[in-house]
Parts: structure tokens; C-alpha cells; sequence
């Protein structure tokens, strides 16, 4: 599995070659985790139903939030179970902190991403 790594604004890095992609690594499917959990559902206008169900299934709903993320985080290419999980709610900053360790097909990671 290849992918290319983001950089801290969330662009794609260029310019460097192989130094610019991960390549059988746990941390490259950690990145997809945080991604898909980026994209809201119904945004993709080449797939509508691409994407996690935030307004659709979990905002508002804390009983069904951690259902919501887990099932996305297990859908994820890489990604055979989550060892550890913790979901924040922050209804002051309308902000979610999502905090997992996951068993990938390469290894043990930990992802952890707030949106």
C-alpha cells in the first residue's frame, strides 16, 4: 500500500522523491483513518455516499458517535482491529477528539485527530 503523506496543513507533500510517500507502513493507514474521518458524507461529488455520516448519523446522537467512528475506522483498507478508543465531545468548541490504537496489516499504531 502506498500513500502519500500529508503535511501539518493537510496538503499532499511533493518535491522529495519516495521520501514523500508511505509504503507498507502502519502510519500510511493511520493517515487514511484521519482522512476518512475528515470527509463528511455527501461532500465527494464523485460519491455522495462516500464519507462518515456525521450530520446523517452521529451528530447530536451521543449514544451513536463511537458506533459511527469505530465502524469508519474498521472500513478502512489496512486496518484489521482497534486495540484502544476514546471519543471526546466538546460542545463548547462544537469539536470532536478522537483518540485510537489500531491493529494494522503492518503493525500497531495510534491515531489521533480533532475535528
Amino acid at each position: 500500500m502506498r500513500v502519500r503523506k500529508l503535511d501539518a496543513d493537510g496538503d499532499m507533500q511533493f518535491g522529495h522523491g519516495s521520501l514523500d510517500m508511505y509504503k507498507d507502513s502502519a502510519e500510511g493507514v493511520a493517515q487514511c483513518v484521519m482522512t476518512r474521518l475528515a470527509l463528511w458524507q455527501e461532500t465527494w461529488f464523485l460519491d455522495v455516499d462516500e464519507g462518515t455520516p456525521w450530520l446523517q448519523d452521529a451528530l447530536g446522537k451521543r449514544m451513536l458517535v463511537e458506533s459511527v467512528v469505530k465502524d469508519r475506522i474498521l472500513g478502512t483498507d489496512g486496518v484489521e482491529s482497534i486495540e484502544d478508543f476514546e471519543a471526546i465531545l466538546d460542545p463548547d468548541t462544537r469539536r470532536i477528539t478522537i483518540t485510537a490504537t489500531i491493529n494494522t496489516i503492518y503493525g500497531s499504531t495510534s491515531v489521533e485527530t480533532s475535528l
